[in-house]
């Protein structure tokens, strides 16, 4: 079977999900969001997904929130939308209503058992002629599903054109999957948006990660620009908010919604229990970040340029 690079190429975004006061999904505050996305020059939007918070939303907030983004984006870029699930019946269900929505991709984080019970579930997708199927390959004990594996099915599987790598570590593995399948397999990073001056230089086709919208577009832009150096430097200023964001993805939701909330974006900065705490101490440090980021975001939309 022959396939082409599918172009999608640049920052794709995850979007946190606000909440209200009285814990109901904030469609305004997202529509919101949708547009400042849109602005910064973001290739997609990925929904819902970890980042949403996406197990404590039932599934009419699930549909309400998909809805929404696609009617705020209006085609302009492609709507991935988050089918996982915990059964494959769950999943197939996710998977067609987005399909029946309009969301140009499917995304699917899949457990693995065996590679015949993991073929068999993503047939299963396959089988309801997605725009394309996107896989999750998400490992963060280990490096996730076989380089074979991944090539057979993109041999075999029609719409499965792309891959979220999410393993530890992330970097090799970009390398083998786009050598195993001759480029033609798009390649995302998620979690490993820490590595991403490497993954760059790997040529990994797109980043998936959550809130910062100016700074990241901006970094990519730079680095297709030729301009690498730049984009490093832009990306070390980045480097402290990345490694308190990422201790935790629980960590991650509080942070980016909070930054979204003093943004102005999110109405409130409020996420759902369970959810590890976010304390005193968090706060403190939190907001010398996102101050950080604030001011960096300024100057990207002042000067365009590198920020001195």
């Amino acid at each position: 079977m022959k396939k082409q690079l599918l172009e999608l190429r640049g920052i794709i975004t995850v979007l946190n999900t606000p909440f209200t006061e009285e814990d109901a999904v904030d469609l305004p505050s997202l529509r919101k969001n949708v547009r400042y996305a849109l602005e910064c020059g973001v290739a997609g939007f990925l929904v819902p997904a970890m980042a949403s918070e996406v197990d404590k939303l039932s599934r009419e907030e699930r549909r309400q929130i998909v809805e929404a983004v696609l009617e705020e984006n209006r085609s302009r870029v492609p709507v991935i939308g988050g089918a996982s699930a915990a059964t494959a019946v769950e999943r197939r269900q996710n998977a067609a209503a987005l399909i029946e929505l309009g969301c140009q991709g499917v995304l699917a984080s899949i457990p693995f058992q065996d590679e015949e019970q993991y073929e068999r579930d993503v047939r299963a997708l396959d089988a309801l002629k997605p725009g394309f199927l996107m896989i999750q390959d998400w490992d963060f004990q280990g490096y996730g599903l076989t380089i074979a594996l991944i090539t057979r099915l993109f041999e075999e599987v029609e719409s499965f054109r792309c891959l979220k790598v999410e393993v530890v570590p992330a970097g090799v593995k970009y390398s083998q999957v786009l050598s195993a399948t001759g480029g033609k397999l798009h390649v995302s990073g998620g979690w490993a948006v820490m590595q991403i001056i490497e993954a760059l230089d790997r040529g990994v086709h797109a980043f998936m990660p959550t809130g910062m919208h100016e700074l990241y577009t901006r970094i990519y832009d730079l680095y297709r620009e030729g301009r690498r150096d730049e984009a490093r430097l832009l990306f070390e200023r980045l480097l402290p908010v990345l490694a308190f964001a990422n201790q935790h993805l629980d960590i991650s939701i509080h942070f980016f919604k909070r930054l979204l909330y003093k943004q102005g974006i999110y109405a409130t900065p409020r996420v759902r229990e369970p959810i590890l705490p976010f304390d005193e101490v968090h706060e403190k440090v939190a907001d010398q970040l996102i101050g950080r980021v604030i001011e960096l975001c300024r100057q990207a939309r002042e000067s365009g340029n590198l920020p001195k």
